[in-house]
């Protein structure tokens, strides 16, 4: 018998996998990708800089995760992050590989031209500047006419228009798409992010804060986290589902609690 939404709320992930393998019921994969929302929608988060939908994203990625959830044994002894993650990511790759781009680009350039966005985040973070094409070329381990392929290969994802200037009267006609384009600065989000998170950590206990460390910076498993503390699995469990939950509500993240 399944237990009810509340029940299922306080069954340990390693419970939960084990009634998953025996009954295979929506339910509990349903209580599963509850539980690793944070992780499903931190892995899209490393792939919004590349100027998609966040939303569509978080939908790849869980495609992703309920494909981990399908094919993980806990009996071999891996957390399931450390098996999910790579899944997900997989997924996001496929997803820039195969769709969305304006031209025809052979499958290894568009590869290279998804992982040149990475890179490129990466450098320009560690350098304070752009990073020269040199300097690409040796992060991705090809060479500079490979890269400068990539770059275009890139920029090729979506066709620009060939009207220039708006509708408005404003003295904006004549301008290149160039002169009005924005882009979006994902480290500003990520700051909105954390200043949220960081607000709701302050209100909890340093028991509280001390799980949410062993659990998501050490990714501990919550057996793991028991042992530590010294309590029992499911006292876990029920903490770290009401830190969380304590954490949405003094940021301001009630909707999907209150649905």
């Amino acid at each position: 018998m399944i237990p009810s939404p509340g029940q299922l709320g306080a069954l340990s992930v390693d419970e939960l996998f084990r009634r998953h393998r025996a009954e295979r019921d929506p339910a509990l994969v349903e209580e599963l990708v509850l539980r690793f929302e944070p992780l499903t929608r931190s892995v899209a988060r490393r792939y919004h800089v590349r100027g998609e939908s966040f939303d569509d994203l978080v939908q790849v990625a869980n495609v992703g995760l309920l494909k981990a959830i399908e094919r993980f044994d806990p009996a071999r002894g891996f957390a399931f992050t450390t098996f999910a993650t790579p899944t997900m990511v997989g997924e996001l790759k496929r997803y820039f590989r195969d769709s969305g781009w304006a031209l025809h680009v052979p499958r290894g350039v568009k590869e290279r031209a998804v992982e040149l966005a990475r890179v490129t985040e990466k450098l320009s973070s560690q350098l304070g500047r752009s990073p020269s094409v040199a300097e690409l070329a040796s992060a991705l381990g090809a060479t500079e006419e490979q890269t400068l392929e990539a770059v275009e290969a890139y920029h090729a994802r979506h066709a620009a228009p060939l009207e220039y200037g708006s509708d408005d009267d404003d003295g904006a006609a004549g301008l290149s798409p160039a002169a009005v384009l924005g882009a979006e600065d994902e480290r500003l989000e990520q700051a909105e992010y954390l200043t949220m998170i960081a607000r709701g950590v302050r209100v909890l206990s340093d028991t509280d804060r001390l799980i949410l460390y062993l659990r998501f910076e050490r990714d501990l498993t919550q057996s793991e986290i028991a042992q530590r503390i010294g309590t029992s699995q499911m006292q876990v469990s029920r903490l770290l589902r009401a830190a969380i939950e304590k954490i949405r509500e003094v940021s301001g993240e009630t909707d999907r609690s209150a649905s």
